[in-house]
Formats: C-alpha cells, sequence, structure tokens
C-alpha cells in the first residue's frame, strides 16, 4: 500500500514520497505539487533517474538518499535549491558529478554524498581514513565554490583557502574494479615471461632451488645429447675403417 503525505508548513510546501518502491518520479506529483513545492524528499526508493523532476523549478531542498542514481544523474536547471543530499546511492565518478552540479544548481550551499564510492571514506571502503576523505573535501570545495555545509561537516574557512590552492591536485581517483583486480592477481603469476620451467614457477618453491634444478634437468640434457653425438660419430668412423681394410 502507498502511503502519499504532502506537508503543508508556513510559506512553504513539503512533499515527501517515501519508500515507495518507484523506478521513476511519478508524473502526480510534479502536476499537482511541482509549480510550490519548495522540498522534496524522495528517499528510500528505486530511483535510476530525476527526470521527473522538471517541473519542480522553485525547489529549495532536494532528498534523494538511499535509491539506485549512479554517474549518469541529470538533474533539471534548478536555480533555488540550496540543500541536495544524495547519501548511500551508486554514484563512483566525482568529477563530473560536481561539474554536472557546478552548472544546475548554482545556489547550492548543502552537500552530501556520503556511502558513496566517490565520497571516499570508511562507510564505503575501510582503506580510506581521513586523509582521503580531506582531500576529497578540498577538491569538492575548489569546484562548487558557495558550499558552506559538505556531508555532515561545517565548511572552514581554513578548507577554502586550501581548496582554493591546492583543491585542483587533490582529485580523487576511482578504485579499481574489483573483480578485474581479482582476475589480474590470480593470472600474474603464470602471465609473467619466466624463461624457467613452469614447475619452477611454484611459489612455493625457494627460487634458488629451482634454478638449480633447472640447470641439472639442463646438464643430463646436455650429456644425453652428447653421448649421442659420440655413438654416431664412432659408429660412423667405426664403419669408414672396416671398409678400408
Amino acid at each position: 500500500m502507498r502511503v502519499r503525505r504532502v506537508f503543508f508548513q508556513t510559506s512553504f510546501i513539503q512533499v515527501s514520497y517515501i519508500s515507495q518502491d518507484c523506478e521513476e518520479i511519478p508524473e502526480f506529483l510534479g502536476r499537482k505539487y511541482g509549480h510550490m513545492a519548495k522540498r522534496l524528499d524522495l528517499s528510500f526508493n528505486l530511483l535510476r533517474s530525476v527526470e521527473g523532476l522538471k517541473t519542480f523549478s522553485y525547489l529549495e531542498e532536494l532528498i534523494l538518499d538511499n535509491n539506485l542514481l549512479g554517474n549518469d544523474l541529470l538533474l533539471p536547471r534548478l536555480p533555488y535549491l540550496h540543500t541536495l543530499t544524495l547519501n548511500k546511492n551508486q554514484i563512483t565518478e566525482l568529477e563530473s558529478l560536481l561539474d554536472h552540479l557546478a552548472e544546475v544548481v548554482p545556489s547550492l550551499q548543502y552537500l552530501s554524498l556520503l556511502g558513496n564510492v566517490a565520497c571516499p571514506n570508511e562507510l564505503v571502503c575501510k582503506e580510506k581514513d581521513e586523509d582521503d576523505y580531506q582531500r576529497y573535501r578540498y577538491f569538492v570545495l575548489h569546484k562548487l565554490t558557495n558550499l558552506k555545509f559538505l556531508d555532515t561537516r561545517k565548511v572552514t574557512r581554513r578548507e577554502r583557502e586550501e581548496a582554493l590552492v591546492r583543491g585542483a591536485f587533490m582529485k580523487v581517483v576511482k578504485p579499481k574494479d574489483a573483480k578485474a583486480s581479482g582476475e589480474a592477481a590470480s593470472l600474474s603469476p603464470e602471465m609473467n615471461y619466466t624463461p624457467l620451467p613452469s614447475g619452477s614457477r611454484d611459489l612455493t618453491n625457494h627460487r634458488g632451488g629451482s634454478v638449480s634444478n633447472f640447470l641439472f634437468h639442463q646438464s643430463l640434457e646436455l650429456k644425453k645429447h652428447l653421448g649421442q653425438i659420440l655413438e654416431f660419430l664412432l659408429h660412423t668412423y667405426g664403419a669408414k675403417s672396416s671398409e678400408s681394410r
């Protein structure tokens, strides 16, 4: 059962459409409330697109937490939007998102991206630390200079100064695909070039022992070939000696 809730507060309308399992913004929301809604909460749905936001041209706050929004996220131009939360979505590319936001939401002051791969913190990856997160903040502030709050923290004057000087060089590198990295790691022992026999590539063998075994086998092969050559020469010259007699 869908529960549709519309809240009226003083001079603006707050529209909440939460946990409805919708994959797109319902048309009736825009038709009925788009021309007057100031705050829209669409969290805990299955949204992959926000195409239905075109009619919400007066929005000031937009909550899109816990959806399926990815790197192809495209917002319409929302000139009055000052608050945007995109927590716990599927965004991995930071720079393209920030460039897009700078273009379509010029009044943005509060942004939260926690729970996305693009936001490097321990909520997403245990390998990330506070330094990684701080570099991310510098880069975001370099791109979105009007922000007053980022994620759960207020932007400090020192951060603004650092972002102005170093922010452009703090680009967050996308993590390698775990599956691809795993495949590469599993193949690397066999795919790396080596002149040694396949048996000597066993990582449990000591390198010196592998080389010794290889040289030992090579010496046996050499002796075998030398023996065959000697046998051939003796047979040939022995036959010629008998004929000359």
